[in-house]
């Protein structure tokens, strides 16, 4: 959570940090990233932006889920 801010120089919203921090391990994280991915993501098409990209590091299975619920 303080990697992401100091080395892109971003803010990462508040109800972000806090899901986060109420994780209790990895896949509660992961869970919570591909909620906040979800929801972010219908925003932005609901606003007309026609086109979506994202970095998948290599693992896919985040990805699919998200796109499972886009498409």
């Amino acid at each position: 959570i303080t990697n992401l801010p100091r080395n892109f120089f971003i803010d990462m919203p508040d109800d972000l940090i806090d899901a986060i921090d109420n994780c209790r391990n990895d896949d509660d994280v992961k869970n919570v990233g591909v909620e906040w991915a979800i929801h972010q993501a219908k925003e932005l098409m609901e606003k007309g932006v026609p086109c979506l990209h994202f970095y998948s590091m290599g693992k896919s299975t985040a990805i699919q889920q998200i796109a499972s619920k886009l498409y």
